[in-house]
């Protein structure tokens, strides 16, 4: 069984909590501390998320 690691930092499941991320019917995993990456800096994750667009900001 191959180890899940974080799709940011790579640090697998035995070092630190992850939490599963579905993205075009693939699980990934990230981090706790590299969740804000995945909020704020989308562009840094695009290459390991292929397909993955970056979103216009939302009206407020």
């Amino acid at each position: 069984m191959s180890k899940k690691t974080c799709l940011n930092c790579n640090r697998t499941d035995a070092q630190i909590p992850l939490i599963a991320l579905i993205f075009k019917g693939e699980a990934n995993y990230i981090c706790p501390q590299c969740l804000p990456v995945l909020i704020h800096k989308t562009q840094n994750l695009l290459e390991k998320l292929p397909g993955m667009e970056i979103a216009p900001p939302a009206d407020e």
